[in-house]
């Protein structure tokens, strides 16, 4: 046990002093290093692709509310131009007016 505890502390020791990096057995750490830095770059990689999709999740939720503003007014516009009156005033003003006398049935009779 107190054989173990000796061997930890030599190896934090030998960690932060950086010895680790000296030794012969280098080249076996190499590719644990080279595996660690690119989990590294991918998980930044990986940041940088979320926050660019909730940047455009962003764009687009402003760019959908503008258009259904922009659909309320357009609808609402219609609605305005399309009532009885507004239509007869329209009309009014290029010489046509507006019928008074309702429509009638027109009936033909077929002969057999």
């Amino acid at each position: 046990m107190l054989n173990q505890k000796m061997h930890v502390g030599r190896s934090v020791s030998g960690f932060l002093d950086g010895k680790f990096l000296t030794r012969e057995n280098l080249g076996k750490q190499i590719p644990f290093i080279l595996y660690i830095t690119f989990l590294g770059v991918l998980y930044i990689a990986n940041s940088y692709n979320a926050e660019k999709t909730i940047i455009d999740i962003s764009k687009t939720k402003r760019e959908l509310e503008e258009l259904r503003f922009s659909y309320i007014t357009t609808k609402s516009e219609l609605m305005f131009h399309s009532k009885q009156s507004e239509v007869a005033a329209k009309l009014e003003s290029s010489g046509i007016r507006e019928s008074l006398v309702p429509p009638a049935k027109l009936y033909v009779k077929v002969s057999k």
